[in-house]
């Protein structure tokens, strides 16, 4: 028997290990209470106490965590510390849309005040801001939830009765029904520098000032799908928050700058996370999804993307922007598994969307000292002769140790500032190839193979290309069969992962070379 001693020291995964059986199990807290009191009804846990067993706030006596033990048919070690495997400590709820968590435990030290004391003297280390932090924490949110967020969806569909294609005039009559003013100016793009001495430009584009005035740049009245989304966010600042709050900012290019600070500002900024910052970025992301809502309701968007095979190219159709059309794909699509990036250069994304738990090629706060050049949107990118045409290329990656093959479309333009970017918008295959009773694993294994005896890149396999045109009909994605024209190519989350023989990545490897404790450990063992 295991002594109350032992619980409290070494228990602190016990709670999350029982919480994520009993949801494995489809068991609620009910159903596990009841199974614990037909097998003991004096030491078998109430509603109550197994909420706060699972909760962390009790830990349960030896004879009551037998009882559990028993039902899931477990040794009671099993739930101590010694057994840590990742998949049994992380709820899989918490892996929803691709991500993978990290079990916050022992609980106690993942407490509110731990965090708060915590998390400034991290970001300090690190060179973080709270404003980069912040963007972590809403990327997370929104993959999570798979970019469905019905209340935002509701908000924008009352305002705009499910509209669409919604005109310039009928968006200037709901800024007007607000109530609020529209002050035109003049200004030019602006040269910045970022970290890496890379050059940019960047061009306030308009912005909203409580309590009632929506400032413009004249320049964006020669881009009218533009000026329908500045106009859509701040209709939906008006919505969601009224005419007062926090001043909202909308500008090409914006991702890619820091604000301008003597040293003592910066260092002071480094050190502090400003709640004001924080609550700034997810107004900024709320109003952006509810314009998107707006622009590109659910229903007849969804029945556009149908009508024309998901083509990336047919937003002019609807009057939106190339990057509000794709980005729209990924939270209307019925398909869960998209990615979504906007690149500025090789070691920079401006948005980033990540359904499917696509590992990240480059880097929204620091630049990525290894980058994988083939990934499509660098291909696209580093290209002087690409076209604003869409370019679709089907690639295999390998993360941990699963190949999954990807199909993905991109396509070359400028922001209003004249940066060069991509937008590349892409679906995993692995799910959609599975639900046809086909095994991904041989498919993506031979296009790998084939791809290794050829440098990297060489064209599919005639039979591979009957199952995957067949995926591309069902999923009614046209780019998937385009892609298909291509040679696929092997791509690897990092350089220096490269699966390629002889390896494209040649600069020194960034991984840690020095002995692990673990390798010491073992070592001395064997010695003595």
């Amino acid at each position: 028997m295991i002594k109350k001693t032992s619980l409290l020291r070494k228990g602190h995964f016990l709670g999350t290990k029982i919480r994520n059986l009993r949801k494995r199990n489809n068991l609620t807290m009910e159903d596990l209470s009841m199974r614990c009191i037909q097998i003991n009804p004096d030491h078998a846990p109430s509603v109550s106490y197994l909420s706060m067993i699972e909760n962390g706030k009790r830990v349960p006596s030896e004879y009551m965590l037998e009882i559990i033990a028993r039902v899931f048919q477990k040794e009671p070690k099993w739930f101590l510390d010694e057994v840590t495997d990742q998949d049994l400590i992380v709820s899989t709820r918490q892996k929803r849309g691709g991500i993978h968590g990290v079990a916050l435990e022992p609980e106690f030290l993942f407490s509110k005040q731990h965090l708060q004391s915590a998390l400034p003297e991290m970001l300090s280390q690190t060179g973080t801001s709270g404003d980069q932090f912040a963007h972590l924490l809403i990327r997370a949110h929104q993959e999570y939830n798979q970019n469905n967020f019905p209340d935002l969806e509701k908000a924008a569909e009352a305002v705009g009765k499910k509209q669409m294609p919604l005109s310039l005039n009928d968006t200037y009559a709901l800024v007007k029904k607000m109530g609020v003013e529209i002050k035109w100016f003049n200004r030019d793009p602006e040269p910045i520098t970022n970290e890496t001495n890379k050059s940019f430009k960047t061009l306030v584009r308009s912005f909203y000032e409580p309590p009632g005035v929506i400032y413009i740049n004249k320049a964006l009245q020669q881009y009218p799908e533009r000026l329908k989304f500045d106009l859509a966010t701040h209709i939906g600042h008006y919505t969601l928050y009224g005419k007062d709050g926090l001043p909202s900012m909308n500008a090409a290019g914006h991702g890619l700058i820091s604000r301008a600070r003597d040293e003592a500002n910066e260092l002071h900024e480094s050190m502090t996370i400003d709640s004001n910052d924080i609550l700034q970025a997810w107004r900024d992301f709320e109003c952006s999804s509810f314009a998107s809502a707006l622009l590109c309701p659910k229903p007849p968007f969804k029945q556009h993307l149908n009508r024309h095979a998901y083509a990336i190219d047919t937003n002019s159709a609807i009057g939106v922007s190339p990057s509000v059309y794709m980005r729209r794909m990924t939270s209307v699509s019925p398909y869960p598994h998209w990615h979504y990036f906007d690149a500025y250069t090789p070691d920079r994304l401006k948005t980033i969307y990540r359904g499917n738990g696509i590992p990240l090629p480059i880097g929204n706060m620091r630049p990525i000292q290894d980058p994988c050049p083939h990934w499509s949107l660098f291909r696209v990118l580093m290209d002087e002769s690409a076209t604003s045409q869409p370019r679709a290329q089907i690639s295999i990656l390998r993360t941990g140790d699963e190949d999954r093959i990807y199909s993905c479309d991109s396509i070359k333009t400028r922001d209003m500032a004249g940066n060069p970017h991509v937008l590349c918008v892409g679906i995993e295959l692995n799910p959609a190839i599975e639900s046809q009773d086909i095994d991904p694993r041989e498919i993506t294994e031979a296009v790998k193979t084939n791809c290794q005896k050829h440098n990297g890149e060489a064209p599919i396999p005639q039979a591979i290309k009957k199952e995957l045109t067949n995926v591309s009909k069902i999923l009614n994605i046209t780019w998937i069969e385009r892609g298909l024209d291509n040679n696929a190519i092997l791509i690897c989350p990092r350089g220096s992962l490269c699966p390629r023989d002889p390896k494209c990545f040649q600069k020194p490897s960034l991984m840690d070379t020095s002995p692990k404790l673990a390798d010491i450990r073992q070592q001395i063992i064997q010695e003595c």
